[in-house]
């Protein structure tokens, strides 16, 4: 008993060393980035969503759309929302934006990468894991919130704007 009971141990102690490796390892690369223009497609792991590739019935996510010309001018609102949920930034070029987020435990990295297409006045968005298989539905979550955060940011602005557009009343 007392074996089985040490072996059970040295198991649980190599998974939970593994998982730390396996964590620090992830925090090596970077997103996929662009790809003729457009967000990379996800793997064919479940742990990642796109809002690209809506033929990718399995990973495909919303994007924000009908975004007005005021909003385009009010990206850099994106980069806070990103930092406000402990999002890195890890870059910003032209209309694409990379961060990444990191698990709190193991150390997992994800990619969270944004797209915006001013000229259809869209947002499309690809998070995704660097290592492992599932994601316990994370990076769906991520992107949801993110949406959620950015709309009433927005919706918000555009008080604030209605309000000092008024006329003062007489």
């Amino acid at each position: 008993m007392k074996i089985a009971l040490i072996t059970v141990f040295i198991l649980i102690a190599l998974a939970v060393a593994l998982l730390f490796i396996v964590g620090k390892y992830s925090q090596k690369g970077q997103a996929p980035g662009l790809v003729n223009g457009s967000l990379s497609r996800c793997s064919a792991k479940p742990n990642c969503v796109c809002s690209e590739h809506i033929d990718d019935v399995g990973h495909y996510i919303e994007p924000v759309t009908n975004i007005q010309n005021r909003e385009m001018d009010r990206m850099p609102k994106v980069v806070s929302i990103i930092q406000s949920m402990n999002g890195v930034l890890q870059g910003e070029k032209d209309n694409y934006i990379a961060a990444t987020f990191t698990s709190s435990i193991f150390g997992f990295v994800d990619d969270f990468e944004i797209r915006i297409d001013p000229n259809e006045g869209v947002l499309h968005f690809r998070s995704a894991s660097r290592v492992g298989y599932g994601d316990g539905g994370v990076n769906r979550k991520r992107v949801e919130l993110f949406k959620r955060l950015y709309r009433k940011e927005i919706e918000e602005a555009n008080k604030s704007l209605n309000q000092t557009a008024s006329p003062p009343v007489r």
